[in-house]
């Protein structure tokens, strides 16, 4: 369980001296946002998700994608299409002419297909593809068709995201007990009735200004890092972020939390992401004034009027 207690006369967080090797952080910090930003901003990146559309267990039409789709109860998802339809399944040169099986595990997800929408071309005057691409993924027990859109309006109108300026004082070096074994827990997600399975791995303690708070920690994929999700009381921050968390090989006791570096989930970016929401009662009570910022939604009848007067 989370806890949180103050110890008066504990300081952490100091600003670093010049042997310190946090010294550089701040231009290793910046180019890292540039790295973040662009791969948020790539064709079918986190900024391009436009639907969400949960299967039926009948053959139905799916709006906005073509073809047939349908899911069973064994989690297997079927498709039937014609030629004309345009939907080229991923890996292949041709649209697809008749029928395909998708499969992902729970939690999974997997871009099996893309198609160009109807009126668009080829020869996009902005430069953008023109394609959108189709995410199967799987949410308790549940399948869905995830759209990506290059020419979404989140991706068209980015112009970065907000962050909280570098402040080297919420580089911690924080104490760390990482578990024998890892602990299975079930958590909330962005989107209602869902839910996630994670594990837990580990607890850290996040001390500043005499506060300790105790966090828990989940595994990320691969098994090698861990994640922090934690709420606080940051105002203009989106209602939960994420750190990722580099898990010593060694059996060290504390692991360095750079706060700066906390990031929006892809829940943020629109109205269409899954992702899991923190362990319960991983709230640190003050405001964690680092990181990313809440972003910015781009109002897509002004992106689109701009494009318009543009193309004038």
């Amino acid at each position: 369980m989370t806890s949180t207690t103050t110890r008066p006369g504990t300081t952490t967080g100091t600003p670093p001296g010049p042997d310190d090797p946090r010294s550089g952080a701040p231009l290793a910090w910046t180019r890292w946002r540039a790295e973040r930003e662009r791969a948020l901003a790539e064709p079918h990146g986190w900024l391009t998700p436009v639907a969400l559309r949960w299967l039926a267990s009948r053959p139905s039409a799916v709006e906005g994608v073509p073809g047939t789709w349908w899911t069973d109860p064994a989690g297997h998802v079927h498709l039937l299409a014609q030629r004309a339809d345009g939907l080229v399944l991923t890996g292949a040169a041709d649209a697809l002419d008749g029928a395909a099986d998708f499969a992902v595990q729970e939690g999974g997800s997997q871009v099996v297909a893309r198609f160009r929408p109807a009126g668009r071309t080829a020869d996009d005057p902005r430069g953008e593809p023109a394609e959108v691409a189709v995410e199967l993924v799987r949410r308790t027990g549940r399948d869905a068709l995830r759209l990506r859109d290059a020419w979404a309006p989140a991706r068209l109108g980015f112009d970065g995201v907000a962050t909280f300026p570098y402040d080297a004082s919420w580089v911690l070096d924080a104490p760390v007990r990482w578990y024998d074994e890892p602990q299975p827990v079930t958590v909330g997600a962005a989107q209602p009735r869902l839910v996630h399975h994670v594990t837990l791995v580990g607890e850290v303690d996040l001390v500043r200004g005499g506060t300790v708070t105790t966090l828990r920690l989940t595994g990320a994929p691969g098994g090698a890092d861990a994640a922090l999700l934690l709420t606080d009381e940051a105002p203009g921050t989106a209602p939960w972020r994420v750190l990722h968390v580099e898990r010593p090989a060694d059996a060290a006791t504390t692991v360095r939390l750079d706060l700066n570096r906390l990031l929006n989930l892809p829940f943020a970016f629109s109205d269409h992401g899954t992702c899991p929401a923190p362990v319960a009662g991983n709230h640190v009570p003050y405001a964690v004034e680092a990181g990313e910022r809440a972003p910015h939604r781009v109002d897509a009848g002004a992106l689109d009027r701009a494009h318009a007067e543009a193309a004038r």
